[in-house]
């Protein structure tokens, strides 16, 4: 018989699967005039609308040579890429890598010499992903199909792992810090953006499914993820907010939640960011540390 926590797990990553599989078929189809859960503000809306979230994270030097399709099913809050420090030879790896956007920019970075794998558990959206890699020409590029929970990697492979607004959707958030410990090799970075909370959200909020879908309600407060992260065994944690959210942004993405935009916005205010998380996986004693540790643009100077 399966545990409450196990029925919440379950539930969370079906509608997860759903939403993020409807969101990469309407790219496939050229119909992106609808959100992917009927807000503007979900974490990825697949239209060129203006979001909270989802708007202007990258440059246009970064787009040029990306599929626009891998622009469009870009589902993220950040641009880890550009705030992770890449290097020739590398391998990275992308959790929840959706239609391939990040991976893409991260195998321009790491070279021909260079590995990077996409994790995605949606048929639609490794499907959608794979036809990027295709157009893109990109031959230093693999993607996987499984759950970031069990990721299908073997220990100590990966020199970096990213993440765009994906690990908030998990339900086990835990499992995912030590999965991402578990693959990342002694030295090795975790440098990803996701939504963070300040504080305390409304209950109202945390319990909405629809937010959860939206990167909101199932974000972790700063303090929490800074705790599970140490508990997963990474040290020199770091929150960088890359976005705070007003209570205008809160209202736009409260919108076809469910929830009363004019009530909530206010009690949201400046409580929810998005932000760059870093990490480092220890180097055991008596080995020689990696000079590849530096997980940010400024944090080696």
């Amino acid at each position: 018989m399966s545990t409450p926590a196990q029925d919440q797990s379950t539930t969370v990553k079906d509608s997860v699967r759903q939403k993020y599989g409807e969101a990469a078929q309407r790219v496939i189809e050229g119909n992106t005039a609808t959100s992917c859960c009927g807000s503007s503000g979900c974490c990825g809306s697949t239209t060129e609308a203006w979001d909270p979230i989802t708007s202007d994270l990258y440059e246009e030097g970064q787009k040029s040579g990306v599929p626009a399709e891998a622009l469009l099913a870009s589902l993220g809050c950040g641009n880890p890429t550009a705030l992770a420090q890449l290097h020739e030879g590398e391998t990275v790896l992308d959790l929840g890598s959706g239609g391939g956007i990040d991976v893409l920019l991260s195998a321009k970075r790491v070279g021909p010499t260079g590995k990077v794998y996409g994790l995605d558990m949606t048929d639609e959206m490794l499907a959608l992903a794979n036809e990027n890699k295709r157009r893109a020409g990109a031959e230093n590029v693999e993607f996987l199909k499984g759950e970031i929970e069990h990721i299908p990697l073997p220990d100590s492979s990966v020199d970096v792992i990213i993440s765009n607004c994906v690990i908030n959707l998990s339900a086990d958030k835990s499992r995912v810090l030590r999965e991402a410990f578990r693959v990342l090799k002694p030295g090795g970075r975790f440098a990803v953006s996701d939504v963070v909370v300040r504080g305390e959200a409304p209950p109202e909020v945390r319990r909405s499914m629809e937010l959860w879908i939206g990167c909101v309600a199932g974000a972790l407060e700063e303090l929490e993820y800074r705790d599970l992260l140490a508990d997963a065994g990474f040290r020199r944690v770091e929150i960088e907010p890359t976005r705070v959210y007003k209570a205008e942004d809160a209202a736009a993405f409260l919108t076809g939640s469910g929830l009363d935009p004019e009530t909530f916005a206010s009690q949201i205010e400046g409580k929810f960011m998005s932000a760059f998380i870093r990490g480092v996986k220890p180097t055991p004693l008596g080995t020689k540390a990696s000079a590849k540790t530096c997980c940010g643009p400024d944090c080696c100077n």
